[in-house]
Parts: C-alpha cells; sequence; structure tokens
C-alpha cells in the first residue's frame, strides 16, 4: 500500500472548509425563483421603490418563503372564491406573503390580488389568470381529437378497384 494522505482537497471555488464562496447561489435558489415567478412573486426587489414597471403605480410589496418580493393591489381584500387559482395571496403574522395555489380556498377565505391582476398597463392576455382554464381546454381539445379519430373514420376502407 502507498502512503495515505489526508489532506482534503477543496473543490474548486470552495474555501478549505468545504463552503462556497460569498454571494454563490444555494442549490435552492434557482427551484425557489422558479416558484416565485410561477407564483407571480416578481415584484421589485428593495432597494428599488415598489412601483410597478408596466403602469408606474405604487403597489404594497410584501416578502415570500422563497426570498422574493411579490406587489399586491394596496388595501384589496376579496373574497377568495372569487380570485382565479394562483393569484390568492395570504399575508401570515409575519407579514410574510404566499400564494394559496390552485387549490379550492376554504369557505369564507379572504386574500389579496398581486398587482399585476389589476394592472391598466397589461391586458389580460398577457395577464393569464385563468391558467388553469387554458388547461382545461387543451385536455378537452385533444380529447375531442382521439374520439374524432376512434369514432369518426370507417372500420374498413372501401375497395376501390
Amino acid at each position: 500500500m502507498g502512503a495515505y494522505d489526508d489532506s482534503i482537497i477543496p473543490l474548486a471555488g470552495y474555501d478549505e472548509q468545504g463552503r462556497p464562496p460569498a454571494g454563490a447561489p444555494r442549490s435552492w435558489e434557482n427551484t425557489d425563483r422558479a416558484q416565485a415567478a410561477l407564483d407571480g412573486a416578481t415584484g421589485p426587489e428593495p432597494p428599488s421603490p415598489p412601483h410597478c414597471p408596466h403602469c408606474g403605480l405604487a403597489g404594497e410589496r410584501r416578502p415570500t418563503y422563497t426570498g422574493q418580493h411579490v406587489l399586491l393591489e394596496p388595501g384589496l381584500v376579496l373574497p377568495a372564491h372569487l380570485v382565479p387559482g394562483g393569484h390568492r395571496w395570504h399575508i401570515d403574522s409575519n407579514g410574510v406573503a404566499w400564494n394559496g395555489g390552485f387549490e379550492e380556498p376554504l369557505t369564507g377565505a379572504r386574500c389579496r390580488i398581486p398587482h399585476h391582476l389589476a394592472c391598466p398597463g397589461l391586458s389580460l392576455d398577457e395577464i393569464r389568470p385563468w391558467r388553469w382554464l387554458t388547461a382545461v381546454r387543451a385536455e378537452n381539445a385533444h380529447r375531442a381529437r382521439r374520439t374524432a379519430d376512434e369514432e369518426g373514420g370507417p372500420a374498413a376502407l372501401p375497395d376501390a378497384g
């Protein structure tokens, strides 16, 4: 057997304790950013002012559990069943906003909406508040084509000669 070298060789860019350099993205940050984008937590980050980039109006900026910020419509609290799924925001006791997702809200629940849902600078096509409905419509179109393919053609082609 050869001599045993017990020194640890650090990975490139890491310090001798195996820590990444300061400011390097952590392994979960990309996932958090993707979830924040899906949730609509795309508000301007501090120290920028909490103004909408599309219309210039001020919104209520709240931090989210993903580390990003959401720009909420100031002072507007609505019955959750009136708000499209994916746009229902709730504020916890620490002031952190979280998205209620696409689950059916509890009876009597109230929520906040993101400013971009009410933004005069965006069209409904840009906002796409009913993403779930788009998915349902696409699935129904697929099922209709499949049903037509199964039922629409004759069982056997006629003998042409």
